[in-house]
């Protein structure tokens, strides 16, 4: 298939992806709040913890959507996978965006090491996020120069 039949995909993917980092940023705000409420033994307010877990689960909507377009869009030009290193990295945030949510379902006071696993996944995320950024934009220009 020829990119024509593939910008509208493409545009998906840039809003998804431009909602992804809008949503990580606000995690990563929101979370720095609840940290430092914490930190001054202060209560957080009382719709932070769910705005905090419904934006997560949005992120990982967002970047399951962001998989299923790769993969149908590389697969529809190409006919297969693995045509630069933005599948790695895609994996990898997939891979993180999963491991932040599950050691989030297990942040409990008899489970204190899953606050700091959360924490440190998300440090990495922040990587995988900037490296499939570089790469999708690379990817980009490839398509709109054939």
């Amino acid at each position: 298939m020829d990119l024509p039949s593939f910008l509208w995909l493409w545009r998906i993917a840039a809003w998804s992806m431009g909602l992804s980092l809008t949503v990580y940023t606000l995690l990563g705000l929101s979370g720095g709040w609840i940290f430092y409420r914490r930190q001054q033994q202060q209560g957080r307010p009382a719709w932070l913890r769910p705005l905090h877990y419904t934006m997560g689960i949005t992120l990982v909507g967002l970047i399951l959507l962001l998989l299923a377009i790769g993969v149908v869009g590389t697969v529809g030009e190409y006919g297969n996978l693995g045509h630069s290193w933005h599948l790695p990295a895609g994996l990898a945030v997939v891979g993180l965006v999963g491991a932040s949510a599950w050691s989030a379902s297990r942040i409990a006071p008899q489970r204190p090491w899953a606050r700091s696993l959360h924490l440190r996944i998300n440090i990495v995320l922040f990587l995988a996020l900037a490296a499939v950024t570089l790469s999708g934009w690379i990817v980009v220009q490839k398509y709109l120069e054939s």
